[in-house]
């Protein structure tokens, strides 16, 4: 089994790899390919990486290339984790927006359309090399946004499904809490990448108890502060809100939170700098503490499971992954792409069905999903209007004096990045 990183120079990669290491036996790896133009970044992740395998006794080889159609030839998978503009882009989704008053964030409002206009024309385009080396390998998506990202390349026709790391989050949380197994916990977990709730959570399988009602009733103050949203939210919920929901639900507080410290941006870019120099040890075999706080954990199980199950029959039978809708939603459109549990095997993902939504829930999931529509239009065919309707759409924007002035600063911060532009 052969399978390519494209973003192999990422600081995540020790993390895939770890998993990788770790779970040989779900996903039995011979060759891995990092791909990445960075080739200063690719050697020091792939001299960790082959340690860490070492380290693991794991017999798979790594190698590493800058050019993608050599990296992807004859892979089985292909796993997307890139950022286009690196940290720095991501600097300005997280603070253009504040002079707004609108949140800075890198995966929602503003920000998130200015780096799903940078990342769709570029992953559609990594896709097509893919296809055009080995149209039967499967793409795995987590490049932000996922929701976006995996509806361009579903529409394009690609062998695609997209993966976050949310729903496992909490799976592993719950698990703790509720001192079993993870394999034992379940999520009702229903809406869009980065836009979702936990309505369930039963222990055994899809259809096993529902215990959320234990769970908020014993642990809600800690489940709150992890969210860090107000315990009575929560209770009045009734439900765990993904915490991308307190971009929504505690937009000005956000806002004014965000106006008083460093960018995210900034601490990663800095934790990077830091992680990077401690893969060039070459003391260092396995994963480090640092890496925990980079952001991105339980991908690697994430990422294993789901490419077992699409590659043969070692993952699990139902995971939380991002799809086409096709009639799970009944208020969205089939080709819309949602966040839910579905079964997966060699064939792809199928939505299991979900109970009737609240309005509550239901309503945001239908005005998100316009305003992706919209930005999957301006990214794939650009233009000032085609920015402006988007960020109109957005619940989190929505008024002309804020659209306008976000449209002009987004595409003053991201003309390198935008051929129309």
């Amino acid at each position: 089994m052969k399978l390519a990183v494209v973003g192999g120079g990422s600081t995540y990669t020790p993390e895939l790899i770890d998993g990788f290491a770790r779970l040989r036996d779900t996903l039995p790896i011979e060759e891995l390919v990092l791909v990445d133009p960075a080739a200063d970044r690719l050697e020091l992740v792939s001299g960790l990486a082959r340690r860490i395998f070492a380290k693991q006794d794991h017999a798979g080889k790594i190698t590493t290339t800058t050019d993608i159609d050599a990296g992807v030839a004859d892979a089985d998978a292909v796993l997307l984790q890139l950022r286009v503009g690196g940290q720095a882009a991501r600097n300005q989704d997280e603070t253009w927006p504040l002079e707004c008053g609108c949140v800075g964030q890198e995966t929602t409002g503003a920000g998130g359309l200015a780096k799903a206009l940078r990342t769709v024309p570029v992953v559609l385009d990594i896709a097509e090399r893919v296809r055009r080396t080995n149209p039967d390998a499967w793409i795995i998506d987590f490049t932000n946004p996922v929701g976006i990202v995996t509806r361009a390349l579903l529409q394009a026709g690609h062998k695609a499904v997209g993966l976050c790391n949310v729903a496992i989050g909490f799976q592993r949380k719950f698990a703790r809490l509720l001192e079993v197994e993870p394999g034992q916990v379940h999520l009702d977990h229903v809406g869009l990448n980065h836009l979702s709730w936990e309505l369930g959570v039963r222990l055994g399988g899809p259809d096993g108890e529902n215990v959320l009602p234990k769970l908020l009733a014993e642990h809600g103050d800690a489940i709150a502060d992890d969210l860090h949203m107000p315990r009575k939210l929560v209770d009045r919920l009734g439900v765990v809100p993904s915490y991308y929901l307190r971009y929504f639900y505690a937009h000005d507080e956000v806002v004014k939170e965000l106006g008083t410290k460093p960018s995210r941006a900034a601490e990663v870019a800095a934790m990077e700098k830091e992680l990077l120099e401690m893969y060039g040890d070459p003391a260092l075999d396995e994963k480090p503490e640092l890496l925990a706080k980079r952001g991105g954990a339980f991908y690697s199980e994430a990422a294993v499971d789901l490419a077992a199950s699409l590659l043969g029959d070692g993952g699990s039978p139902v995971q939380v992954v991002n799809t086409y809708n096709n009639g799970t939603l009944p208020f969205l459109p089939d080709d819309a792409v949602i966040e839910v549990q579905a079964r997966v095997g060699r064939d792809g993902a199928t939505p299991l069905a979900v109970p009737a939504l609240d309005p509550l829930y239901a309503g945001l999931i239908a005005n998100v999903t316009a305003y992706e529509d919209l930005a999957l239009e301006a990214a794939l065919r650009g233009g000032r209007d085609r920015v402006f309707k988007a960020l109109l759409a957005h619940p989190l924007i929505g008024q002309f004096d804020y659209a306008e002035g976000l449209t002009d600063r987004l595409i003053a911060h991201n003309r390198e990045h935008l051929a129309w532009a």
